[in-house]
C-alpha cells in the first residue's frame, strides 16, 4: 500500500502542476465552450461515431481532468460524473461546467476508489480518454472497477494511446520506429524525470518544477481480457492511425481536427484504438 500511496502523490502533484497551463491553453477551448453551446473538444468530436446516442444516459468519466471532454459529452445528452485525483483540476472542470451550463459534477478520487466514491451499478456508461491508462499499475484492477460502476448492459467507451505507440522510443535522430519501452503491464513503473526542463503537451511559457511520472504500460490483449474476466462483453475493438497529440515530435504529419499521425509510412504503426464492451 506504501508504494501505491507514493505512485498516486507523485502522479498528483505532476497534474496539479500542470492544471493551470491547461485550462489556459487554446489547445483545450475552455472560453469556448461558456461562447458557444454546441462547442465540443476535439477527442469527443473524434469519439461521436462511435458512441451514438447518449440523450438520458447517466455516465462517468473517470479520469476526467479539467473536465472538457466531460462537459462535451453532456451536450451529446448525458448526465455526468467526472472523477479525477487532482484538486485543481476538478476546480478548473466545476468552473467550466458552471459557465457552460452543463448538467456535470465532480468528486474526488483515485480510479481504484471510484466504486466507494460514488457507488456500484449506477452507470450507463464509464468513459475514459486518451492518456489515462499509463498511470494506473494494474489493468485488472481497473476493469473490475468499471465493472462495478455499470448497470447490467452499462457500456464502456474508451479511445486511448496504443501499447505499441507508448513502447516507441521518441527523439531518436535517424528517426526509426524503435521499441525501446514495455508493451506488457510490469510490476514495477515505469519512472520518468524531466529534470529542470519539464514539459507540458500544451504550448506554454510556464516552468515546472514537478517532472517525475511513475507510469505503466498495459498490452491490447491484458486490457480486452482483462475486461472480459470482469463480465464485459466485446462490441468493438478498432485501431486507428492517429492519434490526438504529436506523440513522435519531429515525425508526425498534422492531419487536421486535432490529430496527428507519423509522416512516414503511417500504416507501420497502431496510433491509438478504441474499445467497447458492455456488462453482461
Amino acid at each position: 500500500m506504501r508504494r501505491m500511496d507514493e505512485y498516486a502523490k507523485v502522479n498528483r502533484e505532476f497534474w496539479d502542476e500542470r492544471v493551470p497551463a491547461h485550462a489556459a491553453s487554446p489547445d483545450y477551448g475552455v472560453a469556448r465552450f461558456a461562447e458557444d453551446p454546441a462547442f465540443l473538444s476535439e477527442v469527443v468530436r473524434f469519439d461521436m461515431p462511435r458512441l451514438g446516442d447518449l440523450t438520458g444516459l447517466e455516465g462517468v468519466h473517470l479520469q476526467c481532468h479539467i473536465g472538457t471532454d466531460t462537459v462535451s459529452l453532456t451536450r451529446l445528452g448525458a448526465r455526468m460524473t467526472g472523477l479525477d485525483i487532482s484538486l485543481p483540476a476538478l476546480a478548473e472542470a466545476r468552473a467550466l461546467a458552471e459557465a457552460a451550463g452543463a448538467d456535470a459534477t465532480f468528486v474526488e478520487s483515485e480510479v481504484y476508489s471510484a466504486v466507494e466514491a460514488l457507488g456500484a451499478g449506477r452507470f450507463d456508461l464509464v468513459y475514459t480518454g486518451v492518456g489515462a491508462l499509463c498511470w494506473l499499475p494494474d489493468i485488472r484492477r481497473w476493469a473490475g472497477v468499471v465493472a462495478e460502476l455499470l448497470r447490467p448492459g452499462g457500456r464502456l467507451h474508451i479511445r486511448e494511446g496504443h501499447p505499441v505507440l507508448w513502447s516507441l522510443a521518441d527523439g531518436r535522430e535517424d528517426k526509426l520506429l524503435a521499441i525501446e519501452h514495455p508493451y506488457f503491464e510490469t510490476a514495477d513503473a515505469i519512472v520518468w524525470d524531466e529534470g529542470d526542463e519539464g514539459t507540458t503537451y500544451v504550448e506554454t511559457d510556464v516552468v515546472f518544477s514537478k517532472n517525475v511520472t511513475h507510469e505503466w504500460n498495459h498490452g491490447l490483449g491484458q486490457i480486452v481480457t482483462a475486461l472480459l474476466d470482469a463480465g464485459m462483453e466485446l462490441t468493438l475493438l478498432e485501431e486507428h492511425d492517429t492519434v490526438p497529440w504529436e506523440a513522435l515530435p519531429g515525425q508526425m504529419a498534422d492531419t487536421g481536427g486535432g490529430e496527428w499521425r507519423v509522416a512516414d509510412r503511417p500504416e507501420r504503426l497502431p496510433h491509438t484504438y478504441t474499445i467497447q464492451a458492455r456488462k453482461r
